[in-house]
């Protein structure tokens, strides 16, 4: 999730673990502590970009991370804080404010590699990667809780914020269950046969899906809305696995192969190929020349491969949101 989202999960994990003793103290430890594991992304800036997306959630994201940290950063905050809690209860604290970061980024389309060493992401993808309707709750209830210093008010509206951010968490997951199937009966009443199909969340909400499908030769994309009352309809993209051999042995290719999970199309535009990332949807959809929210300008130099982004413009990010608002609609 979000750095801002992220913060405030942690200061609500702070705050039931120390409120009672710390007070509002918990909204400084309960920040700085759950905004320590995205920190990698400033580590990621000393290789180069394909590494650094590689980096980002993994090792700081796992529970053994957090095991090794939780100890040091527990230490420090007893150090600081001994005279009103106990050393065991401080590295719990940590701990466990650590964790909730990962957990919640399990629920979105990018996932967290808690489980690190293991390559394995854990991405439930029920829920995008910035969604105002999961993190406006907890900004509210946190306010709520700096305002009182009763400890009985504070833990009242603590547990407001968490049934109700756990209620929307737990309709995402019912709804991508929903509204799998109806991709699928979908695809089964096209004739369509696949191998694989991704169902995620449009930004910030969920009320707005996208799909990933993986057919041999192609990639078929698509949207529901749970307002729609069409038929579902799927837009053919050609993988274009024949531009691959000339970048196969590339390890920065392999890499980028591997971040993208296998969902990627390579689309040839003048003397350059572009590599386009499907799992985050299309920024700019245009059918000669389509932009996905992550795609990458392949170059080869000196018998070297040059991967650079391609810029993102801000018109383009403005029509993308009214794109969604009204495809909602």
């Amino acid at each position: 999730m979000d750095s801002l989202t992220q913060i405030a999960v942690g200061i609500a994990t702070a705050e039931l673990f120390l409120g009672k003793q710390l007070k509002n103290r918990t909204f400084i430890y309960g920040a700085v502590i759950a905004t320590i594991p995205d920190l990698d992304i400033y580590f990621g800036k000393l290789f180069d970009p394909i590494t650094a997306i590689a980096i980002h959630r993994s090792f700081s994201h796992s529970i053994i991370f957090y095991l090794l940290a939780s100890i040091p950063l527990g230490v420090l905050l007893f150090k600081i804080e001994q005279s009103r809690v106990k050393l065991f209860q401080a590295i719990s604290a940590c701990f466990f404010i650590l964790l909730t970061h990962s957990i919640i980024d399990a629920f979105t389309t990018w996932g967290t590699q808690i489980f690190w060493p293991l390559p394995y992401r854990v991405a439930l993808k029920s829920i995008f990667v910035i969604d105002i309707f999961y993190t406006i709750p907890w900004l509210i209830c946190l306010f709520f809780v700096f305002k009182n210093k009763e400890y009985l008010v504070r833990r009242k509206w603590l547990k407001i914020g968490f049934y109700c951010t756990t209620a929307y968490l737990l309709i995402g997951l019912m709804l991508k269950v929903f509204v799998t199937n109806k991709f699928e009966t979908a695809l089964i009443k096209q004739n369509i046969s696949y191998s694989e199909i991704i169902v995620k969340p449009s930004f910030s909400n969920i009320i707005l899906w996208n799909a990933n499908v993986m057919t041999e030769n192609s990639f078929l994309l698509s949207d529901f809305s749970l307002f729609d009352k069409d038929p579902i309809n799927f837009e053919f993209y050609n993988r274009n696995l024949e531009l691959v051999e000339s970048y196969k042995n590339f390890k920065s290719f392999k890499n980028l192969e591997n971040i993208s999970e296998g969902w990627f199309t390579l689309q040839k535009k003048q003397d350059s190929i572009i590599f386009n990332d499907l799992r985050f949807g299309l920024l700019k959809k245009d059918s000669l020349n389509p932009q996905f929210a992550f795609s990458y300008l392949l170059e080869i130099k000196d018998n070297d491969l040059i991967i650079s982004e391609l810029p993102k413009e801000k018109r383009d990010g403005k029509s993308f949101l009214l794109r969604i608002f009204n495809r909602i609609m």
